[in-house]
């Protein structure tokens, strides 16, 4: 590990003017230091500010700080009542002392897990752009079947952020020039293109100070999937996150939010149209999921995740609609 210097910020102020990289809960940050991959030259230590409450906000809503634990989030019992999907994310996701470790903000900013990321004898050009991506024909079977390109087909870990933006919860940041603004949890990761080294929206030193979550309509029936290698302690081969209304055998509002499958959480948008106003059946489940799917390109060895994001979209669909006795298989 390069040599660095610690400051400890007293409040966001003093954090958003002090320094290049802002450290939390640092499960992943420092992995990657230790790695050579991240390289800051200063940490900012965040976590003293009184970013680590749950509010009320107005509608019915909640208001996140940033530093809420994971651990924290997913029990808070406001969120397993309200956005129990996000709850079952969260609990699917690390182990429970990385949990009571990993903060909300940082969550969202964790980088991939791909393999050719973290060997720096490899091509990647999310590490170092321009050098080529040996994932490409190397070993891809957690990479990604959307939003790839030519240049990277690293998918983004996270569990939470899947469930967020199934939630349409929205990021509140504050900048180094002391301005605020609101980032949608959808908008806040970048496709890869040609330039994958740059992840998301955020400028260098802008601070994510709390997560909003909207109110649901009433009824809203929820449902996180997760396939994986095993289970626990193991990231999404392909998840889901539903969130389902219903009016008698009709569908009035559906929300679906891939992860393990693209560069950043995926708002399935193709199979949301084709389920809005639709009736509630298996048949237009697997259509909507066909839908999603259609432009999906594997790699060779992540071939096999097209079908298994299709049978988990619409079996997730069936759970929450009541069709399903909800097992994983």
């Amino acid at each position: 590990m390069r040599p660095f210097e610690y400051v400890r910020a007293a409040t966001v102020e003093d954090a958003v003017t002090g320094g290049d990289r802002f450290i939390a809960g640092g499960t992943n940050l420092v992995d990657l230091m230790k790695h050579g991959i991240e390289r800051p030259e200063r940490l900012v230590d965040v976590t003293r500010l009184e970013l680590a409450s749950i509010e009320e906000a107005d509608g019915g809503g909640l208001r996140i700080g940033s530093q809420v634990t994971n651990s924290a989030l997913a029990n808070d019992a406001r969120v397993r009542e309200r956005y129990p999907v996000l709850s079952k994310a969260l609990l699917s996701g690390a182990t429970q002392q990385l949990r009571n470790k990993a903060s909300t903000g940082g969550n969202f900013l964790q980088r991939t897990r791909c393999y050719y990321f973290y060997d720096t004898a490899r091509r990647c050009n999310k590490r170092e752009p321009g050098s080529g991506c040996d994932a490409l024909d190397g070993f891809n079977r957690i990479h990604a079947i959307l939003g790839a390109s030519e240049h990277c087909i690293a998918t983004h870990p996270s569990d939470m952020a899947v469930a967020m933006v199934a939630l349409d919860a929205e990021l509140l940041t504050r900048k180094s020039d002391g301005s605020t603004r609101r980032v949608k949890a959808e908008a806040l990761h970048q496709l890869p293109g040609d330039t994958p080294h740059h992840e998301h929206v955020l400028e260098p030193g802008e601070l994510i100070t709390h997560v909003d979550l909207p109110p649901l309509p009433d009824g809203a029936r929820h449902v996180y999937r997760k396939a994986r290698d095993r289970a626990s302690y193991a990231f999404a081969l392909v998840s889901v996150a539903v969130v389902l209304v219903t009016d008698g055998d009709a569908i009035t509002e559906a929300r679906v939010a891939l992860g393990g499958v693209a560069p950043k959480p995926w708002r399935a948008h193709r199979a949301e149209a084709a389920l809005k106003g639709a009736r509630v059946d298996r048949d237009v489940f697997r259509r909507a999921a066909e839908a999603e799917l259609e432009d999906a390109r594997g790699h060779g060895d992540n071939d096999f995740k097209i079908p298994l994001a299709t049978r988990l979209i619409a079996s997730a669909l069936a759970e929450a609609a009541g069709l399903d006795a909800g097992d994983d298989r």
